[in-house]
């Protein structure tokens, strides 16, 4: 253990910086906040009632499409627990890693696309033309 560890001040050290053992206090970690916990609950409710019409009730695609458009989907938005939660409800379905390699493939195209489209619009204002 380092010998400067719990020196708080010339005086040595304080309850803050001491561990249990020696006496101190341990702040408690707080944990992260639950997911959507900035929403108001009305609101937070409204949307979970429109993701679960959405997505379970029986539509004209079936729940094995509509989750490769959400392992897609939640590719292209970024977000990492969406992606997480929809690859293990897909594999859960019996989709296949043939499938989701498909879903993954054709976020990476659309998301590519979207990048030539960014930098088109951005040619066509700055009237660049580098490789005509």
């Amino acid at each position: 253990m380092d010998d400067n560890a719990n020196v708080g001040s010339e005086n040595g050290p304080t309850a803050e910086n001491t561990t249990p053992e020696e006496g101190g206090t341990v702040t408690p970690k707080k944990s992260p906040p639950a997911s959507m916990s900035l929403v108001e609950p009305r609101l937070r409710n409204l949307y979970l009632q429109f993701y679960k019409e959405s997505y379970f009730v029986p539509s004209a695609l079936d729940l094995k499409t509509k989750e490769l458009i959400a392992i897609g989907v939640s590719l292209a938005t970024r977000c990492e627990g969406c992606l997480e939660g929809h690859l293990r409800k897909a594999l859960e379905l019996g989709i296949t890693k043939e499938e989701i390699s498909d879903a993954i493939v054709v976020a990476i195209g659309i998301g590519a696309a979207g990048v030539m489209d960014f930098s088109d619009k951005a040619s066509i204002k700055l009237d660049l033309h580098h490789f005509e």
